[in-house]
């Protein structure tokens, strides 16, 4: 006898229906899986026979066949355990075949019948609406994030005894209600007012924030590179509910979702180590996964002592500073993930940390410190609009209480400058001023003659680049923005030129 019942699986950051077909045919008993399964897939039948037998079920003693369509698309995962058994029991009778109609079942099974969260779960709730089931069956420990999604009923279940029952018509299950989300503003774990002196810094980073633009901090060890970059989060906009909808299902995959809390509700914080592999942190393997790039979709990725990073690690981050996503291919597949972050990089002057410190002398040599500044690439270095010099804090600074200004009162300000930009981009697909093609430069960065002369002088005299003349009209828009401007001046474009006065320094 044959049964169908519908799951899902995930093709990069969305999920796609996948019908479990279970055929029950008189022979010598055999168990077998077709439809590219992957080694968690293929053991499912182990699980599944020891569920169904602890759940007072029998395993059919005859030839079974699994087909999961589509047949020539790669599955993996342990969320067809649920399904598969499922399917044994339509197919010998005892589970209506019309009651799997309006249902996507998915969920892993313990040996004893239990059911165990499983992985992408929000990203096939999304999957079931647009296919138009009725109802989701899931894992309790998965019905809240999957009840994130509207107009779709999401049946919280145990056991598989649960899910016979409940197909059989002889148990109700209560709908999971819509999870109340908290409020989507940034948390105060941390916040700008405790930082202490840096006023420059501070300044730099509302701008970064108010544009999306990225930066690189450059100063000596102790100098309060990492706390300012672990507070920029906090004055970020808050997420829409579409952003935490997309930064919530990358999550979902990795199974990085929060306890207790369905959707991402902070903008992400990713400090990948050093040490880390081209693979973790742009995403790929055999089976191919999101990397640190994607899980700072929407936030902020860190990279602390940048130098350290291998040189064909930082390489790989040009596509997704660019296009604002990553594409893998493999053999088995092509996916894309997203990528839209700030990068926010911090690296010590010199191999010792301190050249150009006024009170402790630098140990290195001029050789050197030409080869630790050569790690990072000019190409890698002129996409990052923001360069940064952060000076040691003087211990007046330090011993003042800190009465600075605190992350809300910054984000209103980032928020102002969000809200002119996103009047200025409305037609098209760009966000904020980091995003301008070049074309928009002429339309938006008009430039005074004075300022003008000022830009020629600096471009000549530092041996700027075409793309850090562009960097410097984008930032000076920003500034603008900041202060509700709506023409280009010359204190714009001074301010700007300081954050590109690395350039000769460290290509």
């Amino acid at each position: 006898m044959l049964a169908r019942v519908k799951s899902g699986a995930l093709r990069g950051v969305d999920a796609y229906i996948v019908e479990v077909e279970v055929d029950i045919a008189p022979g010598l008993p055999a168990f077998t899986t077709v439809g590219l399964p992957e080694a968690a897939v293929k053991e499912s039948k182990d699980r599944v026979k020891a569920a169904l037998k602890n759940s007072g079920y029998q395993f059919p003693m005859n030839r079974v066949t699994i087909n999961l369509a589509p047949a020539d698309v790669r599955k993996e995962g342990t969320g067809f355990d649920l399904p598969v058994a499922v399917g044994l029991l339509a197919a010998q009778g005892i589970v209506p075949p019309e009651s799997l109609d309006n249902y996507l079942i998915i969920g892993e099974l313990s040996l004893d019948g239990r059911l165990k969260p499983t992985r992408g779960v929000l990203s096939m709730a999304l999957a079931s609406r647009q296919d138009g089931r009725a109802g989701l069956i899931v894992p309790r420990e998965n019905a809240a994030e999957a009840a994130v999604v509207q107009d779709t009923a999401v049946y919280p279940t145990e056991t598989l005894s649960e899910v016979v029952e409940f197909l059989q018509g002889r148990k109700e299950l209560t709908p999971a209600p819509a999870p109340a989300l908290q409020s989507l503003e940034p948390g105060d774990d941390v916040d700008f007012r405790e930082v202490k002196g840096q006023e420059q810094a501070k300044r730099a980073l509302v701008i970064a924030a108010a544009g999306g633009h990225n930066v690189i901090m450059v100063g000596p060890p102790g100098a309060g590179k990492t706390m300012l970059a672990r507070r920029l989060p906090t004055i970020l906009p808050p997420l829409s509910f579409e952003e935490a909808l997309e930064t919530s299902k990358i999550y979902s995959i990795v199974g990085q979702l929060p306890p207790n809390q369905p959707l991402m509700t902070n903008r992400p914080f990713r400090p990948p180590h050093h040490t880390i592999s081209d693979a973790g942190l742009i995403g790929g393997g055999r089976i191919p996964r999101p990397g640190e790039v994607s899980l700072a979709h929407n936030g902020v990725l860190f990279l602390d002592e940048l130098p350290e990073f291998k040189r064909q690690v930082l390489e790989v981050l040009r596509q997704p500073l660019e296009e604002g996503q990553v594409t893998l291919s493999r053999a088995t597949a092509s996916l894309s993930y997203p990528a839209r972050f700030m990068l926010v990089a911090a690296m010590n002057p010199c191999p010792c940390g301190f050249l150009g410190d006024p009170k402790r002398a630098c140990t290195c040599t001029p050789r050197q410190i030409q080869a630790y500044q050569a790690r990072i690439s000019g190409p890698l270095l002129d996409r990052i609009d923001i360069q940064l010099a952060v000076p040691a804090v003087r211990y007046q600074e330090l011993a003042a209480p800190a009465d600075g200004e605190s992350s809300k009162y910054l984000r209103d300000q980032v928020m102002a400058a969000r809200r002119i930009q996103g009047h200025r981009f409305a037609r098209s697909r760009y966000y904020c001023n980091a995003q301008m093609p070049p074309r928009y430069l002429k339309q938006f960065c008009v430039l005074s003659s004075e300022a003008q002369r000022l830009l020629e002088t600096a471009m000549e005299r530092l041996g700027l680049s075409a793309r850090a003349y562009n960097r410097i009209l984008k930032i000076s828009r920003t500034i603008a923005d900041l202060e509700g401007e709506e023409h280009l001046k010359l204190p714009h474009i001074a301010e700007a030129i300081q954050y590109r006065s690395l350039d000769r320094q460290l290509v």
